[in-house]
Parts: structure tokens; C-alpha cells; sequence
């Protein structure tokens, strides 16, 4: 398969493939890929632990089953999360582990096949690609003068991605009937939300293993259209933006967009698909960051679920020591910096006074007073002696990522 990647295949298509999604060897790797994601347990109540107390069965009956044509997805169990920054939420479907070994057994054998023709422009879910080389790419294009921003919003893409076109889609590379009869039964399984199961007639469920890739099947040719007029865009998954050098051309960019997604039976959210000058004030988000007037920062969403998870490790009754705390507090900020890290400077100091209020609010509590930390609180519990208990800052860890820049 490797070599035929390589050398291209006759007429385009794979005509047998099923053979590599059952493989034992691509089942394991599926396992282990399933195994390091961990998750919840789906309809059938098996958790991953449950799944690996008998690997070896599991694994054969998969094989058995897949090389027989008897596999058969089990109902996805539904829930809804909350979405960060936003009163509503948003659905989440969990298969049982053992179609998402078998899916991402699948998206091992697809992806290579339809990665080779993905655009350059599309970050997301794609091997060594991610949030950081997209982010990146809008700085420099509004460092370059790209400046009036198309900033995109696809309404609920993942439930309304039409079946059938994307199917059409992935048969222009594969004719294998029993993989694409495998995507199909994946794509209409049954949704466990209530006392009755249901049958998706469009979308494919946020949470699937195979998901992100149909997502990004069905998007290329939007990527490619887009190329093809001049225009620079910008996509992780359903996340888009088109960065232009005028007003002008970014309302011919929108007007494409939109004519290609009614097209192709999806829909751009009215209220939050939008045309941004991003010099002045007022700017624009994307994957977690704020870009305006030259400068970038972490969003508010992204501040709002930063802050929350600090808060909840930081309360005031919380029992553990202030060392335990301070340890838990520093594993959070340090992840959030290394992605932030690149925010304008004003964002750090702000935040490491915040942390280290709420580090003295429990230490005043502890000392039987009220309210938050203030006030004289600051000479009894010095910026020096968080530091010596081992408190990350992110004053200090900018400060040393110029210094090694400049070196």
C-alpha cells in the first residue's frame, strides 16, 4: 500500500482495501491509539480497562467479524457538553470502544489515500499539523497586510454534512464496497439520546474517531476552490478564516463562501460569520487567540476556561497544603503558556497577580479572616515566597523564553 501511495494506483481508486482495515497488525495499532485517548464507555457499558481485561478475544472478533462482512456499529450514546464562553451546548457522541478501535483502524488505512490531495491551508487533524503552524500562518499573512478578515462560522457542520455527497466524495478514491458499505453503516447509526434511538439522515457525530477525517473530506474541494480564486484562507476542521488586503476582496471571498456552502448543503451562521478589519479595535478569535491592532492574545472564552480551572483547584476551603496546590495550580498554567506564549506581554502580569490573590485568600482564610487577599496580606505573603514554594509565573518564563530567542 505504501509503495502503491507512492507510485499512484490505476484510474485513481482503491479497489481492495478491507484486507488492511482487519489486519491484525492495524487493529493493534488502532487499540493502542484508542487506548492512549481513553474516553468514556458507550451503550455497552465497557469501559477501556474492560476492553483490555480481554484484549486478545476482542481483538480476534473484530478481525472475524470485519473479514466476514458481519460487523455492525453499536447505538452511539449522546450527551451535551457545554460550550466554553456560552450558555448553550453541544452534542457529543460516544461510541463504544470497540467501533472506535474499528474506526480508527479505518482512518489508519483512509487517511494516507486522501491526505496526499489536502490542501496546505487545512491545520486541522492532519499528521504533523496542528492549532500552532495555523496560527502562525495568520500572523504572518497580517503581518504581510492581510488585514480585513472573512471570520467564518459553518452552522452545526458536523450534524449537516450531507450523506450522500459525502460519500460521493470518498468513492472518487475508493471502490472497495465493503469499506464504503462500513463508512455508511458508521454514518447511520443509531443516536442513544432518550428511551427512543434514532437514525442520523445527515451529519457524522462529533467524538467519532472517523469523524474528523469525512470532515475534512468534505471541506478540500471548498480549500482547493478558494486556492484556485487567489484567496488566502485558513482552516482547522469547521474553523475558518480569509485573510484579504481590502474590504473589497473579502466581501468577494464571503460571497463565495456562501454561494459554495448552499452548494454543498451546509450554512454559515448569520450572526457569527462576519467581515473584520483587524487594525483598529475590536479585532477577531481564532483558535483560542484574539488578534487586533497588531497584537494577539488569548481570548476571552480562552481566559474564561483558564481562570475556571485555576479557580477550581484554588478555593478557599480547599484542604490540601499550599504546596499540593501550588503543584496542581502550576501543571495547569504551564500547559496555557506554552500555547499562549506568544500573546502581547501586558496578558501575563495581570494573571500572575490573580493566582497568587487567590493563594493568599485561602492562606487569610486559613488565618481566620474574611474576603480576598489585599492589602497588607501582600508584605505578610511577599511575590518571594510563592516563588520559593514553586509557583510558575508567567512573568518570568516570558522573560526567559526572549532571553533564549535572543541567544
Amino acid at each position: 500500500m505504501l509503495a502503491a501511495l507512492e507510485q499512484g494506483v490505476q484510474g485513481g481508486k482503491w479497489f481492495s482495501l478491507i484486507d488492511k482495515v482487519y489486519g491484525r497488525p492495524n487493529l493493534e495499532a488502532a487499540w493502542d491509539q484508542v487506548k492512549r485517548n481513553r474516553g468514556s464507555a458507550g451503550v455497552d457499558h465497557t469501559t477501556v480497562e474492560g476492553f483490555s481485561a480481554h484484549l486478545e478475544t476482542n481483538l480476534e472478533s473484530l478481525s472475524d467479524l470485519l473479514r466476514e462482512g458481519h460487523y455492525r456499529p453499536q447505538s452511539i450514546r449522546r450527551v451535551w457538553i457545554p460550550k466554553p464562553g456560552s450558555s448553550e451546548k453541544r452534542p457529543l457522541g460516544i461510541p463504544t470502544v470497540r467501533d472506535r478501535v474499528v474506526q480508527a483502524a479505518l482512518v489508519h488505512v483512509l487517511e494516507p489515500i486522501f491526505e496526499r490531495d489536502f490542501a496546505e491551508h487545512s491545520y486541522g487533524f492532519r499528521p504533523k499539523r496542528g492549532t500552532k503552524a495555523a496560527l502562525r500562518r495568520v500572523w504572518k499573512l497580517l503581518q504581510s497586510g492581510f488585514v480585513w478578515v472573512v471570520d467564518a462560522d459553518l452552522r452545526s457542520y458536523y450534524d449537516t454534512i450531507p450523506h450522500q455527497r459525502l460519500m460521493e466524495r470518498i468513492e472518487e478514491k475508493i471502490s472497495d464496497s465493503r469499506v464504503l458499505d462500513l463508512i455508511r453503516a458508521f454514518l447511520v447509526q443509531e443516536v442513544l439520546e432518550s428511551a427512543e434511538p434514532w437514525s442520523p439522515e445527515e451529519g457524522t457525530p462529533q467524538g467519532a474517531v472517523l469523524s474528523p477525517l469525512l470532515s475534512n473530506i468534505y471541506l478540500n474541494p471548498l480549500d482547493h476552490h478558494m486556492a484556485a480564486l487567489g484567496f488566502e484562507m485558513v482552516r482547522y476542521a469547521d474553523d475558518f478564516v480569509l485573510l484579504c488586503r481590502s474590504e473589497g476582496e473579502a466581501r468577494r471571498a464571503l460571497s463565495e463562501v456562501e454561494s459554495w456552502t448552499v452548494e454543498h448543503g451546509l450554512h454559515l451562521h448569520p450572526e457569527k460569520t462576519r467581515i473584520v478589519d483587524a487594525t483598529p479595535a475590536g479585532g477577531f478569535d481564532f483558535l483560542g487567540y484574539h488578534f487586533e491592532r497588531g497584537y494577539r492574545w488569548p481570548s476571552k472564552k480562552s481566559l474564561s476556561k483558564h481562570k475556571e480551572a485555576i479557580r477550581s483547584v484554588t478555593r478557599r476551603t480547599n484542604g490540601k497544603s499550599l504546596r499540593e496546590i501550588i503543584a496542581k495550580v502550576n501543571a495547569k498554567r504551564c500547559g496555557w503558556f506554552e500555547y499562549f506564549k506568544h500573546s502581547h506581554k501586558t496578558t501575563f502580569g495581570r494573571l500572575d497577580e490573580w493566582v497568587r490573590m487567590r493563594l493568599r485568600s485561602i492562606l487569610r482564610k486559613r488565618h481566620g479572616r474574611k474576603g480576598r487577599g489585599r492589602g497588607s496580606d501582600h508584605q505578610r505573603w511577599p511575590n518571594a515566597f510563592f516563588a520559593e514554594l514553586g509557583l510558575f509565573s508567567y512573568v518570568t518564563a516570558l522573560a526567559q523564553l526572549r532571553q533564549s530567542s535572543r541567544r
